[in-house]
């Protein structure tokens, strides 16, 4: 199960978007551990927002929610940060795990480590194998390393990414996963080095990873000179898991 102990419960009277929604009593909250689209605003929007909204006003609208504490208590704009559960004829609900299993969420690239990381990345995988919800439409692929200029054209949006570890590098305070041999235009995901002993704990030796498939998940960056590189920042192992091809 994901969360810590109950830190709060309450009616929930409305639905913001597909992670937000307000109690009662007017308190805001935030589902940790997910990523929805936004809802649409003009042209150029990322598709489903209006979609993840209707999947959460159809799991919690009008129920009471217990909220447990997540790994950050507010964001800064003071909505509370937590993972849901709502009941539904006797069953306890886990709300984030129904968006992401029904395929209206994805899993974000924070979240608890352990056995909450494992249910969350079990039901994303089950959801987008079977095209359910937003994996049904082509905008949320899985975007391929091999081809750095799609995924740069998703810059400053949350994707996964997969491919093949090319080499491990080290420069200064960061270690860099090398997806292709050209530094200045191929995928990269940067670790910082002050974080390795912790994706070491989780199982993953960054520095023996060449050579291995993987899925990362986060926003996609980009650097060098140009900005024609794309890259993510990976500063929690959950961000990556070991892939195999489907």
């Amino acid at each position: 199960m994901c969360g810590g102990e109950k830190i709060a419960h309450g009616i929930v009277s409305h639905i913001i978007d597909g992670r937000t929604l307000v109690l009662d009593d007017g308190r805001e909250v935030r589902l940790a551990g997910v990523e929805v689209p936004p809802l649409p605003q003009g042209t150029g929007n990322a598709p489903g927002g209006t979609e993840a909204k209707a999947a959460l006003e159809a799991l919690a609208g009008g129920d009471e929610v217990v909220l447990d504490r997540a790994e950050m208590l507010s964001d800064r704009y003071g909505r509370i940060v937590t993972y849901a559960y709502t009941e539904r004829d006797g069953d306890e609900l886990f709300v984030q795990g129904e968006l992401i299993a029904s395929g209206f969420a994805r899993v974000s690239n924070r979240i608890d480590g352990g056995a909450c990381a494992a249910q969350l990345l079990g039901r994303e995988n089950v959801a987008r194998k079977t095209k359910s919800g937003l994996w049904g439409d082509s905008y949320f692929n899985v975007l391929d390393a091999a081809a750095p200029a799609d995924v740069l054209a998703h810059q400053g949006r949350f994707a996964l990414v997969e491919g093949t570890v090319l080499s491990v590098r080290e420069s200064g305070s960061t270690i860099y996963l090398n997806f292709g041999r050209r530094w200045s235009e191929d995928f990269t995901v940067a670790i910082q080095k002050r974080n390795e002993r912790n994706f070491t704990a989780a199982g993953l030796d960054v520095k023996g990873l060449a050579g291995r498939r993987l899925r990362v998940r986060g926003f996609i960056e980009a650097r060098g000179a140009t900005a024609g590189s794309p890259w993510i920042v990976a500063e929690h192992p959950d961000q990556i898991e070991i892939a195999e091809r489907e």
